[in-house]
């Protein structure tokens, strides 16, 4: 069943009337936020209640949004047009930027030691405060800085240990295996059969002079 309508019209009770009046501001700063977001309006939305209490809405600076509001007013009823309070309101917060700007290049400057001849005793003592701040500030930066490179180098250290251990791991086992290689082959050559003394001939016996020289030797004993 749709909702049927009603007559808008003040609300007698006090228990009711709070209620409506919740419902409908919360669908009012929805409906405000959603002009907003949608339409890329600038939208600002203020609600006084029975007791008092302000409810507000804004998507920008209330303030200046207020302010704003007031200088169209002022302008439309001098016989301006919207275009003309707008140009206005958009030159004035050029200027605001401009001065703002030039303000944070002045501090920038007196930061350098620029431009602080004319400064008074005061001005000189909050510039340091803001110096020494500044100064704490990139000493604890400096500070991180170097742990990070400490961790860092750790870090990188215990990579290149773990490296070299693989690689002495690596040569000791290739040292092993050549070893385990010369026990081989040392093994082959102890298996080989041991040599007989008893089939060997001396060369003096093949030898035909000699023979004969232990013969007559022989004779001349015996004569």
């Amino acid at each position: 069943m749709g909702r049927g309508k009603i007559e808008i019209k003040r609300i007698e009770n006090t228990t009711n009337r709070q209620v409506t009046f919740c419902k409908r501001r919360n669908g009012l700063m929805k409906k405000a936020c959603e002009l907003s977001v949608l339409c890329d309006a600038e939208v600002a939305v203020i609600v006084f209640s029975t007791r008092g209490r302000v409810h507000e809405f804004a998507n920008h600076s209330m303030k200046k949004t207020i302010e704003r509001y007031k200088k169209a007013s002022t302008d439309n009823s001098y016989g301006g047009t919207i275009t003309e309070a707008n140009t206005q309101y958009w030159q004035q917060e050029a200027a605001k930027l401009r001065q703002q700007i030039e303000n944070l290049e002045n501090t920038n400057r007196r930061l350098l030691g620029d431009g602080i001849t004319n400064m008074k005793q005061k001005d000189l003592k909050q510039l340091e405060q803001k110096i020494d701040k500044a100064h704490a500030k990139v000493r604890k930066r400096k500070e991180d800085a170097i742990l990070e490179e400490i961790n860092n180098g750790r870090t990188m250290e215990g990579q290149i240990q773990q490296e070299n251990g693989y690689l002495r791991e690596r040569i000791m086992e290739n040292q092993c295996n050549q070893n385990t290689n010369m026990l081989l082959s040392h093994t082959e050559y102890d298996a080989l059969p041991a040599f007989d003394t008893r089939n060997f001939i001396h060369a003096n016996f093949m030898n035909p002079a000699h023979r004969f020289e232990s013969q007559e030797q022989t004779a001349l004993q015996l004569g």
